[in-house]
């Protein structure tokens, strides 16, 4: 059978990424790193190498885009996405107290102060069992240097989650996963979303800022747009149209680099909140304690800043389209002048042809009195020789009576010319 290029490929997709198959106690640290301009897979991969020489491991393969081993105490999951790379740190155990030293502090620090790109995420996660860790909030809030919790219970009562949302003195932000009777699976489905949520979160809100400079940028030219629309209407030349054409476009071209440098961003974002919803509807989940919950605060907090980048595009859109229509319009009048000049012009152009005929016509009437003159002329030089030979007869008489011969000949001679050039003229 002809197999297609990607037949393997499309299989293997399907399980890339794995979610890590663990059990409570585990301590986990995760660092997510913006790409940058120049930050190619092949340096992240060589900067892998380094790190596996070091522990005497096997390295990533060539072109990988994930990468999962184990470096002496810990373990390392390297995963690269279209945006930014995520590097999570694993240890099989708990230490003396939640977040106590985290899998990050056992990781080479010029190593991780080589990594490329810029730190755009930071979480460390414990996962504890139930019976080895008290649930009283004052308690535990010592965990999170006594920042307000929120808080949920997850899958019907099977793990909670608790967590400040914010950074702590390391500059991490801390997650409290507490198992009551989540299996190995469940455990690093959960985990893998937790750690997705941190990541995606913090992707959709980068955003947010460029979202808030556009709509400054968009409030400025609708005003400009309203007053050239205003003045429109004081239009009495065409120079003035050229110019307020002029403005249009230039004001059209910068709404064209503006849509260029951020509609990647504004889709991504969007892209990227869809994900978070998601990974939160997976955590189905409940109120605990009445702590707010990971999605209500996430919600409240996010949604705005989605809906601002959904405000900036959708203005952004309708400056254009308002943009072009009044581009349009300006121009429909500008043809409409030049159509009427067009037209002027070409009236005046029928006058002067007019003209032209009438004269014409005079001059070929004064052309036939002329022949007529000048032919008569030639017949009195005739009578005149006449007489030396001879003949006797009235000059005048015979001039007067060849008068009207002549000219009616000439005329008809002129005539006929006439026609048979309109009968060759296409």
């Amino acid at each position: 059978m002809n197999k297609h290029a990607y037949f393997g490929q499309s299989y293997a997709d399907l399980h890339a990424r794995p979610f890590p198959v663990s059990n409570v106690p585990l301590r986990v640290s995760q660092v997510c790193f913006l790409h940058q301009e120049g930050d190619s897979q092949a340096i992240e991969l060589a900067h892998l190498h380094a790190l596996c020489h070091r522990y005497s491991v096997n390295p990533p393969l060539a072109n990988a885009s994930c990468f999962y081993q184990k470096m002496g105490e810990y373990e390392i999951r390297w995963e690269r996405h279209t945006e930014f790379s995520s590097y999570t740190f694993l240890i099989h155990d708990s230490g003396l107290k939640p977040f106590d030293c985290p899998p990050v502090a056992l990781v080479p620090i010029d190593w991780l102060e080589g990594i490329s790109g810029e730190l755009i995420a930071a979480v460390h996660i414990d996962a504890l069992s139930e019976d080895s860790v008290t649930l009283e909030r004052d308690h535990l809030r010592q965990y999170f240097e006594g920042q307000r919790l929120m808080g949920s219970e997850l899958h019907n009562g099977e793990a909670i989650i608790l967590s400040a949302l914010r950074l702590h003195e390391d500059n991490f932000n801390r997650i409290l996963l507490v198992n009551s009777s989540l299996n190995e699976c469940q455990s690093g489905r959960v985990l893998r979303a937790l750690l997705e949520i941190e990541a995606y979160r913090n992707m959709t809100l980068l955003a947010f800022p460029l979202a808030q400079q556009v709509s400054a940028k968009v409030s400025k030219m609708e005003s400009q747009l309203a007053m050239l629309l205003k003045k429109q209407k004081d239009i009495k030349s065409s120079n003035d149209e050229q110019q307020q054409l002029a403005e249009l476009s230039s004001m059209a071209a910068n709404i064209a680099e503006i849509i260029a440098s951020s509609r990647y961003r504004f889709d991504a974002g969007s892209a990227y909140y869809e994900m978070v919803r998601s990974r939160l509807a997976e955590l189905e989940e409940k109120d605990i304690n009445e702590l707010q919950t990971f999605s209500a605060f996430i919600d409240r907090r996010l949604s705005p800043a989605y809906r601002t980048v959904l405000a900036a595009k959708r203005r952004l859109d309708d400056l254009s389209s308002r943009v072009d229509r009044a581009s349009d319009f300006l121009r429909t009048r500008i043809d409409m002048a030049i159509e009427a000049q067009n037209q002027a012009l070409l009236t005046s152009m029928d006058k002067r042809a007019q003209m032209q005929f009438n004269l014409q016509q005079t001059v070929e009437g004064l052309s036939v009195i002329i022949m007529t003159y000048y032919i008569l002329a030639l017949c009195k030089y005739l009578l005149d020789a006449s007489s030396s030979l001879g003949y006797t007869f009235d000059r005048e008489v015979a001039l007067t009576l060849l008068m009207p011969v002549v000219l009616i000949s000439v005329w008809m001679f002129s005539r006929r010319i006439k026609n048979a050039v309109k009968k060759i003229a296409p």
